[in-house]
């Protein structure tokens, strides 16, 4: 029982880094910004999930959203493919 308490502990203590977006006004989230999308796109072209970007809800919609609008027009590719 006391093993249970200190995993709880350890969970409460854990603070969530701040969104980067929210933290600072000036970053644009835009199709057109290449270098910022490619943050939170894995090495398989997946989208990061928002527990590991560390992005709030409001701004991970707007990422998958251009995200999806970069890949339409080829500025992203689908998916990366690697050879074994």
């Amino acid at each position: 029982m006391i093993m249970k308490k200190k995993k709880k502990d350890r969970r409460e203590s854990r603070r969530r880094k701040p969104c980067p977006f929210c933290a600072n006004l000036e970053l644009d989230i835009d199709y057109k910004n290449i270098d910022l999308l490619k943050r939170f796109v894995n090495d398989r072209g997946k989208i990061v999930p928002r527990r590991n970007s560390g992005v709030c809800a409001k701004h991970q919609r707007a990422i998958a959203k251009e995200i999806k609008r970069a890949r339409f027009l080829a500025l992203i590719p689908y998916v990366v493919y690697t050879y074994r």
